[in-house]
């Protein structure tokens, strides 16, 4: 009887052991649920939004307001090649330093400026519109704010988290 208490001392039953695995098991996957939970309650319920809104609609009033920022590009482009213009991270554009711009030009600047964040503005309603929820619009801002930085050129100014920064 002595061999046998021994015995059971050194090796737990199986029943033991499976409960011991089971429960280290289940804590690995309840950790990972709450891990999940806990990004889709930190990004909220815009995140699941913005990621159903067809960016690349188009209607009537996207195409004319896209028409008008690419008659106005050629105008702004030496502006941002010469970091007098940079794109902000709320999807607008900026006047960044106003004396790589001639004195004369610079009320020309001011204008095509004003004239690129009004379209942006419009553009940015529009497509949430379009998309049947007018209040994404914060959540397309921000996506086309991500892109005009991913798509500028080498040389051109964006405004990061601590600034203004050179791409």
């Amino acid at each position: 009887m002595a061999k046998l208490s021994l015995k059971a001392r050194q090796k737990p039953s199986l029943a033991k052991r499976l409960r011991s695995r089971t429960g280290k098991n289940m804590k690995k996957i309840l950790l990972g649920f709450a891990m999940i939970a806990s990004l889709f309650m930190a990004t909220g319920s815009s995140f699941v939004q913005a990621a159903a809104a067809d960016l690349e609609i188009n209607t009537p009033a996207i195409t004319a307001i896209k028409n008008s920022m690419q008659a106005r590009h050629p105008q702004i482009l030496p502006h941002y090649n010469s970091g007098a213009v940079g794109l902000t991270k709320d999807g607008l554009i900026a006047v960044r330093d106003a004396t790589a711009v001639p004195l004369k030009d610079r009320g020309g600047i001011n204008s095509l400026v004003s004239a690129e964040n009004a379209d942006r503005n419009k553009l940015y309603k529009e497509i949430a519109t379009a998309n049947g929820h007018p209040e994404w619009e914060g959540e397309v801002r921000q996506t086309f704010a991500g892109r005009w930085v991913d798509k500028a050129q080498s040389g051109w100014w964006y405004q990061g988290a601590s600034g203004w920064v050179k791409k």
